[in-house]
């Protein structure tokens, strides 16, 4: 072959590469991944379900966990409540799911939930997503961070659905973090209606729990109506703390959270 001749070829080979690379499967499922916040790297995952393409963009669901899933492994948080509905039926969550973490003995306030919002933002990057379909959750300690992300980010989610969540803690509970509404701005629960009235939000409770009693979702939901935000509150007859596994399991809620769209 000339000179010219392999020069060619070689050009033509360097046009073809980027085709080749768009044209290869993206991996998809439960996906390790890191992000890096104040000098500290953090582990969490990034669920892609099997039937993603980058010809589109995708709803992206942040969820929060609770308590009992805290800590540095990047993996437990995926096992209780939404990581656990989305492997038994993967069909009826057609997005992008991201799953931060919590460090031990820690709440989602301050630097884990600028870790949460990373992680979202990193996705952001990596993957086809929808800025105007992107949905908020949690259960326990993760529906807390639900208000607590919020309120600081009224503008970024679509939709909330806090599940068996607290505003303001008890007094008698050893809870040092960050409150989720700022002192500064007056009664907690009419605050929180005040920031948070424009976006559609779905409150879920256990009627008898015992860790965290309904009281401050009914208020929320009090609150939220009585400025005409589009709100609806779901308390679970004769269900204790676990009401994550019925609700993420059920269609009509998941499929209202799917209906949902940025009003901004």
């Amino acid at each position: 072959m000339c000179l010219s001749m392999r020069g060619l070829a070689v050009a033509l080979l360097l046009v073809g590469i980027p085709d080749l690379l768009a044209g290869q499967a993206v991996e998809t499922g439960f996906l390790n991944r890191n992000v890096s916040v104040g000098g500290r790297t953090y582990r969490y995952q990034v669920y892609i379900p099997p039937s993603y393409t980058s010809s589109q963009r995708w709803p992206v669901i942040l969820f929060l966990h609770g308590g009992g899933e805290r800590g540095d492994d990047g993996l437990l948080q995926t096992q209780v409540g939404l990581g656990a509905a989305l492997r038994k039926k993967p069909a009826q969550f057609p997005a992008i799911v991201v799953f931060p973490q919590v460090p031990p003995d820690s709440f989602w306030a301050g630097t884990p939930a600028r870790v949460a919002i990373a992680a979202l933002d990193r996705t952001a990057e990596e993957f086809q997503t929808d800025p105007d379909r992107i949905y908020l959750t949690g259960l326990s300690i993760g529906g807390n961070g639900t208000w607590y992300l919020a309120y600081r980010h009224p503008t970024r989610f679509a939709a909330l659905m806090p599940i068996c969540a607290w505003v303001v803690p008890a007094k008698e509970w050893d809870i040092t973090a960050e409150s989720v509404v700022p002192p500064d701005s007056g009664p907690p629960y009419a605050a929180l209606a005040r920031r948070l009235r424009n976006i559609p939000t779905w409150i879920v409770h256990g009627e008898v729990d015992d860790v965290l009693p309904a009281e401050q979702s009914r208020e929320a939901f009090a609150a939220l109506k009585a400025v005409g935000a589009p709100v609806q509150y779901l308390e679970m007859l004769g269900t204790d703390h676990n009401s994550w596994d019925p609700t993420y399991a059920s269609p009509r809620m998941m499929n209202w959270l799917f209906a949902q769209r940025r009003r901004y």
